[in-house]
C-alpha cells in the first residue's frame, strides 16, 4: 500500500504513523507543500495521511498551500481514497467536505481524555484506547461535524474530537501519534500558545509527565485504529 503524508512544518512529521506504515510493509511518501513540493498523482497512492500544524485553514494568505492541499484532498476523496488527518490535517479535511472550521470555545493543550461516542465504539477504531484514556492535544481551533458523517468522540473542551466519513475517511482532532520528543518540539516552537491560560492548557512541566509506558499504549492504540482503517476499505 503507497501512503502518501502531508507534512506542514518541520517538528510536526509523522511519528509513530511512519512506524506503522514500515511496520506493516507499506511504502511512504513524505510530501512538503510549505516548501513547494509536488503532490503525487492520486493514481500513484492508496492513503493520504494529513497532518497537524500551528497554522489555520483560513490563513491562505500566509499559507496559499492551504487551498492546494484542501484541493487534492478533494480529489482524493472522490476518488475512493482512504484519508486520515490529525488536528490541522483533520480541519483541512472537514472544510474539504464543507464543514466550518471555528475558533475552539477553549484552547486544549495537553493531556485529557476522549469521550467516546455510541458511533466511535461501535466502530472498534477506538478498541485499543482504553476508556477514559488521557491522550494528547495541542488546538486552538475545531471542526463542525461534516453532512453525512459519524460522530466519534468528544472531550471536556472539544465537542467534535473524531469523525468518520464514508468508513474511508477519518478525521482526528486529538494526537495519537504523539511522542515524547514530538511533544517536546511542540513546546519549544509553540511556547507562545501556552502563555494565554485556560482551564485546559496545562503547564509544561505536565503536559511532560507522562511515563514510556503511556506513550506506547497511546502508540498501540494507533496502530490498532490504522489496521481498522485498513480493514473498513477492504469492506468497500
Amino acid at each position: 500500500m503507497r501512503v502518501c503524508v502531508l507534512q506542514h512544518v518541520p517538528f510536526e512529521g509523522p511519528a509513530v504513523i511512519g512506524e506503522w506504515v514500515r511496520s506493516r510493509g507499506h511504502v511512504l511518501e513524505l510530501v512538503r507543500l510549505d516548501l513547494g513540493e509536488p503532490l503525487p498523482a492520486l493514481a500513484e497512492i492508496d492513503w493520504l495521511v494529513v497532518l497537524g500544524g500551528p497554522m489555520g485553514v483560513d490563513q491562505e494568505q500566509c499559507h496559499p498551500w492551504l487551498a492546494t492541499e484542501r484541493a487534492f484532498i478533494s480529489r482524493a476523496i472522490g476518488a475512493g481514497k482512504t484519508l486520515v488527518g490529525v488536528c490541522l490535517g483533520a480541519q483541512q479535511i472537514a472544510a474539504a467536505l464543507g464543514a466550518r472550521v471555528s475558533r475552539n470555545p477553549e484552547r486544549e493543550i495537553g493531556w485529557f481524555p476522549l469521550e467516546l461516542t455510541s458511533e466511535g465504539r461501535a466502530s472498534g477504531l477506538f478498541a485499543g484506547l482504553p476508556e477514559g484514556g488521557e491522550v494528547f492535544h495541542w488546538h486552538g481551533d475545531t471542526f463542525a461535524l461534516p453532512e453525512g458523517a459519524q460522530p466519534l468522540a468528544a472531550s471536556a473542551a472539544c465537542a467534535n474530537q473524531g469523525f468518520l466519513f464514508e468508513d474511508r475517511v477519518l478525521g482526528l482532532q486529538c494526537h495519537l501519534e504523539a511522542t515524547a520528543e514530538g511533544v517536546e518540539q511542540l513546546l519549544v516552537h509553540c511556547a507562545d500558545e501556552l502563555t494565554d491560560p485556560g482551564p485546559f492548557v496545562q503547564a509544561p512541566e505536565l503536559i511532560r509527565a507522562r511515563s514510556v509506558e503511556h506513550y506506547a499504549r497511546l502508540h498501540r492504540a494507533l496502530f490498532v485504529l490504522l489496521d481498522r482503517m485498513v480493514v473498513l476499505g477492504q469492506d468497500l
